[in-house]
């Protein structure tokens, strides 16, 4: 038994030092997959465990993809060009004005899809709208920087938003629908409260008016892709544009509302996501004549690989025993009442998502909790506090999410230079305040609304 503890140990530490480090742009799911095969191949994850997590992790896989896929069609479809064009005019030369107007994208953005789709996709974007504004790389950075935290925090609201949270919402056997009626006002509080406080410390460095912008990035795109008209295309003016693209969010909004239908009448979720994909990726083939198949490339099926693996590597942490010790550990904490246990919790995953990565914190923090027998309501909102541990408290470092991990990458390919000084000179003191907020606004909303 103490050399798999030794090999489990040994192996997830490797996992993580690779990931962080990325030699040579290595994918994240290279390392987590040697790592899943070495775990297996030992006998520490048996075969039946393998089928334990596939059923897991089944259902979050499938509806994460398919949302990427609605949102990377959109992109197909220039929604985001048009989007950034709409925010320019929007911002009516303010830079103030254009900081709020980002949070705005990058909050709904992770709401419509998820968080590593919404960085993936809004940074090339945001990239492309400061930069035709003329703004230096400098003076992008704040917006950048406040619109990657929100977007990844942002996935707390609902537990759709983000493919640790849905893993984790089988583990507790918690609905989509319970996540959100729970979760979904107080973590938005906290959101609008991060937001404010970002403001307060990157105001002074948002330029006050901003320069005309060098092109219409709206007809760019539009010209570029769709001139010479590729058959039946509604693209000719920017009205028949602007009702095409309403018509196309419209479709997106009422998928993502159907998730949570689905969930209520104990529907499986995956059903819904992978269908609204398919319909929209159909709408594109009959509005584009464009085959399915470039899409399907550009889908990052690495996300499965990368969730399966950490996911088989965590449960050979369990079977050598690492969640019996953690028990023993947080059981005391957990006995001092649900107000300290949410905080202490939450704030626990904190700390373990900025040393290990908030995939493989939230997991063992949830498995943790299963194995304590505690009654549904403390489960449910220490399992919350969780949740924004992981997904706000992480954020302290860049290495805490794989969200900013894709971010930093973004940045750097294009030749954006962010220090840890710049974000930490944000994080530290924003990060903590918010959740600490946050999870205070929790435990009372749960006190206020769900305690009988």
């Amino acid at each position: 038994m103490s050399f798999q503890i030794g090999i489990a140990s040994l192996v997830f530490l490797a996992t993580m030092i690779v990931i962080f480090w990325r030699p040579k742009e290595l994918n994240e799911a290279w390392p987590a997959s040697v790592g899943a095969a070495i775990i297996i191949l030992t006998g520490i994850v048996s075969q039946a465990d393998v089928i334990d997590i596939i059923t897991k992790i089944g259902s979050a896989s499938l509806t994460i993809i398919a949302t990427i896929v609605m949102a990377i069609i959109l992109e197909s479809f220039g929604f985001f060009n048009w989007v950034a064009a709409r925010l320019t005019s929007l911002a009516r030369g303010s830079g103030l004005r254009l900081y709020w107007y980002i949070q705005l994208l990058c909050f709904l953005m992770t709401l419509l899809f998820n968080n590593d789709g919404s960085i993936l996709i809004t940074t090339p974007i945001l990239i492309l709208l400061l930069k035709n504004l003329r703004l230096k790389p400098r003076q992008q950075l704040p917006y950048l920087l406040s619109g990657a935290l929100i977007a990844t925090a942002s996935s707390a609201p609902i537990g759709v938003s983000n493919i640790v949270n849905l893993i984790a919402l089988k583990i507790v056997d918690m609905s989509l629908w319970a996540h959100t009626a729970m979760m979904f006002v107080p973590s938005t509080l906290g959101l609008l409260f991060m937001s404010f406080l970002m403001y307060i410390v990157l105001r002074k460095k948002l330029p006050k008016t901003l320069p005309n912008s060098s092109m219409d990035i709206e007809e760019f795109f539009f010209t570029k892709n769709f001139h010479p008209f590729k058959a039946k295309t509604s693209f000719e003016t920017k009205q028949k544009r602007s009702k095409f693209m309403l018509k196309i969010l419209v479709f997106v909004f009422i998928i993502r509302c159907l998730l949570f239908v689905a969930s209520y009448l104990t529907i499986p979720i995956e059903i819904v996501a992978v269908l609204g994909s398919a319909v929209l990726l159909l709408w594109r083939w009959y509005h584009l004549r464009t085959s399915p198949v470039d899409i399907l490339k550009k889908t990052p099926w690495h996300i499965l690989v990368f969730a399966f693996s950490m996911y088989v590597i965590i449960y050979g942490l369990n079977n050598v025993g690492l969640t019996s010790l953690l028990v023993q550990l947080c059981e005391p904490i957990v006995n001092q009442g649900l107000f300290q246990a949410s905080i202490i919790m939450g704030g626990l995953v904190s700390v373990l998502s900025n040393i290990f990565n908030n995939h493989p914190a939230l997991m063992i923090g949830t498995i943790t909790l299963t194995e304590m027998e505690l009654d549904p309501i403390t489960l449910k909102t220490i399992y919350l506090s969780n949740i924004i541990g992981s997904d706000m408290g992480a954020l302290l470092l860049p290495i805490g999410t794989l969200a900013s991990l894709i971010w930093m990458h973004i940045l750097k390919s294009n030749k954006i230079k962010v220090s840890w000084k710049d974000y930490l000179s944000v994080t530290l003191i924003v990060v903590p305040i918010t959740t600490i907020v946050t999870l205070i606004l929790l435990f009372f909303w749960v006190q206020i609304v769900f305690s009988s």
